[in-house]
């Protein structure tokens, strides 16, 4: 159960904005095997000038297309698992045609117990969820 926020400059449609969340979040479906209803997206656009994002020295230019995606999830998912995933993630918006260099992940795990649903209970302690495996 991922958590997934999205980070863009103003200037997208709402349609462009929809195509994003759901092309992040079919990357994950897809690559974690996780159920439908486990689309917990924030959007947020942000004013010319309020997304900084260099290259951290590795060459290339980022345009103000960038989506800076954040991903909290619990931890247990192999190395591999997460490189499988970024690539799937960039490969979903390059398909909508935010170039490879403008697309951002930075991933953050926890654990079970740090997650509550609602009501003020912790669902995967309680047992009134499943604790994902994938």
């Amino acid at each position: 159960m991922p958590l997934v926020r999205i980070d863009v400059n103003a200037g997208r449609s709402p349609e462009e904005l929809q195509q994003l969340s759901r092309g992040i979040h079919d990357a994950i479906l897809a690559e974690y095997g996780l159920p439908e209803r486990d689309y917990f997206h924030i959007m947020t656009e942000h004013p010319a000038g309020q997304i900084v994002a260099q290259d951290a020295g590795l060459g290339f230019e980022r345009t103000p297309e960038v989506v800076m995606i954040q991903i909290f999830t619990q931890a247990g998912r192999s190395q591999e698992a997460k490189q499988a995933l970024f690539a799937a993630v960039a490969a979903k918006l390059g398909n909508l045609g935010v170039a490879g260099e403008n697309v951002f992940i930075g991933y953050v795990e926890n654990a079970a117990g740090d997650w509550s649903f609602g009501f003020g209970r912790a669902q995967y302690v309680t047992g009134e969820l499943a604790v994902p495996r994938k």
